[in-house]
């Protein structure tokens, strides 16, 4: 990881703190992707940043298998004690996948990657669509420059601030989005509200013949 991104120590004492810090219901963003995935017959997922699992139970009891990538020990703890010790999760940062060969029908990725920096956010794309299925689908959530905290806190480089401290974050608007996500088969973007704006990104991995 880089001088840049949000170091394991600032995670493990997050949740070390904090314990579940955003309750149990599941976001916005994973509901709607819950929804997707059914309608588009997904069974298996990668959740890069899972957390302590708020996210991914919505998505397991809806017949979907989930495999989690996450930087906090104690995060990881809080998930298998909520949510069962056979959850697959990999310990280490999203900037080292892979962890495993396993391609997946799905990928979902909530408010993590506009944390990364620019080099960190296209490795991830990258090796998140590599272990994608031909014919799979991710999703992922960013913040939008819409947000409040746009434009807060100290200039790191171009709409890229540090709103509190070891917290570096990217805000996303629509040109940003396609310049990183439009070769990985970028089929919609949408807005959503979470506690700010954010942007539901929906990508398809083409079927090459």
């Amino acid at each position: 990881m880089t001088n840049e991104t949000v170091k394991p120590e600032f995670w493990e004492s997050a949740f070390g703190e904090k314990q579940e810090m955003w309750g149990f219901e599941p976001s916005k963003s994973a509901v709607w992707a819950k929804d997707f995935f059914v309608q588009n017959s997904v069974k298996n997922i990668l959740i890069p940043g899972i957390g302590y699992g708020r996210n991914a139970q919505i998505f397991k009891e809806n017949g979907i298998a989930v495999t989690g990538i996450e930087i906090s020990k104690t995060a990881i703890e809080m998930a298998r004690k909520h949510y069962g010790k056979d959850m697959v999760i990999h310990h280490g940062s999203v900037t080292d996948m892979p962890f495993d060969r396993t391609q997946y029908d799905g990928v979902f990725c909530y408010a993590l990657i506009h944390l990364l920096d620019s080099t960190e956010r296209e490795k991830l794309i990258f090796e998140a669509y590599q272990q994608l299925l031909d014919g799979g689908y991710m999703v992922f959530t960013v913040i939008s420059k819409e947000a409040k905290t746009y434009g807060q806190g100290k200039f790191i480089s171009k709409d890229r601030y540090e709103i509190f401290d070891g917290v570096h974050m990217f805000f996303y608007d629509q040109e940003s989005i396609a310049s990183e996500f439009s070769k990985y088969g970028l089929l919609e973007v949408r807005e959503i509200m979470e506690n700010q704006p954010f942007f539901l990104i929906v990508l398809k991995k083409v079927i090459i013949l």
